[in-house]
């Protein structure tokens, strides 16, 4: 009797101690061979900018974006020395009637392990040059994180419905 008084503590202690240590160590174990926990890691692999036509003073600029770090960022702003207002997030939206418009957006998520692709269809940046750029130039952009530094990046005007493979500019 009385070592079933002893060993019922022992029990109700031992299980979830144990349950515990499992845990603890299985989650080492993750984190050791992986990312887990990682900071982001963001980089740009393409950057372009259409070519403004006529009188409309805004145009879009769009960055592919690689994120190999354990954890997702945000972008949360972009900066540039070459336009005549501040560039803003920005989504393509259609009305019901088919109409397209722009939607402002304060931030755009950059997953963990993969990337985002901004597109005509999609997300982007509108942006208003100062003076007239022409196919080949190259304009200046800094994009800002919400937990990683900011990017130096250049991107290359092209010809709106083009994309670009040149290498990024410094």
């Amino acid at each position: 009797m009385a070592s079933s008084r002893l060993c019922a503590p022992a029990t109700a202690v031992g299980v979830p101690v144990l349950a515990c240590a499992l845990a603890l160590a299985g989650l080492g174990a993750w984190t050791a061979n992986g990312h887990a926990g990682s900071p982001p890691h963001v980089a740009v692999t393409k950057a372009y900018v259409y070519q403004s036509f006529g009188s409309t003073p805004e145009t879009a600029a769009f960055f592919t974006l690689t994120n190999d770090g354990g954890s997702a960022d945000r972008l949360v702003g972009v900066n540039s020395p070459d336009t005549a207002a501040p560039p803003a997030l920005s989504k393509h939206r259609m009305t019901s009637s088919g109409a397209a418009y722009r939607q402002l957006v304060d931030s755009v998520v950059v997953p963990a392990g993969g990337g985002l692709t901004m597109a005509p269809h999609g997300i982007d940046v509108t942006v208003r040059p100062k003076g007239t750029w022409r196919p080949g130039e190259e304009v200046s952009f800094t994009l800002r994180f919400a937990g990683g530094r900011p990017l130096k990046v250049r991107a290359v005007v092209v010809r709106p419905g083009t994309e670009t493979d040149l290498p990024l500019g410094p």
